[in-house]
């Protein structure tokens, strides 16, 4: 959905696997230097975006009940704000079986290697998913609700829609004409 949008606007997309995939092929996942390394990455992209005034779409998960990443939410957000820039949240959500199944998709595994072993990627998506909650809910208070409340922040319900009809919702909300 990321793609979609970059495809009809301004928009970069910076997905969490373009700092992810390198730093496992040196230090291997939750290792001490890669979650060091994958969040300095991240925030020197974000960081230098925002100084060259680019819009980025930057996508990941956020376990929304974890004061560590609401941290590094406000910290990627920050460069931005700092520079008078806007910053918008848009916040995707699926079922799990949405999920598994968006999960195998070729053009995903294209840029995310790390998930080609489907075995493992459809095991760990299910113990994220049964670990964590990434995404909010307006009936349950959460962390991120702060730092949210703070930002323009649109939920939007993915499943059984193509991402070429979520770009249009984003797009439109954004106030960015899609081509």
């Amino acid at each position: 959905m990321g793609r979609a949008i970059a495809a009809r606007s301004a928009y970069r997309l910076f997905h969490n696997h373009h700092t992810i995939e390198p730093l496992l092929e040196v230090f291997g996942h939750g290792t001490r230097a890669f979650e060091v390394l994958n969040e300095e990455f991240r925030l020197r992209v974000v960081t230098e975006a925002a100084a060259d005034g680019l819009s980025l779409i930057f996508t990941f998960a956020w376990w929304v009940d974890s004061d560590t990443d609401a941290e590094v939410v406000a910290r990627l957000v920050a460069p931005y704000t700092d520079a008078g820039l806007p910053v918008r949240v848009v916040e995707l959500y699926a079922d799990l079986p949405t999920r598994l199944a968006r999960n195998v998709g070729t053009d995903r595994i294209a840029a995310k290697p790390s998930k080609a072993d489907l075995a493992w990627s459809d095991a760990h998506v299910r113990e994220l998913d049964a670990a964590h909650r990434m995404n909010t809910d307006p009936a349950r208070p959460s962390v991120a609700d702060d730092l949210l409340a703070s930002l323009p922040h649109l939920r939007v319900r993915t499943e059984g829609r193509a991402a070429e009809d979520v770009a249009t919702e984003v797009l439109h909300w954004v106030g960015v004409w899609s081509t």
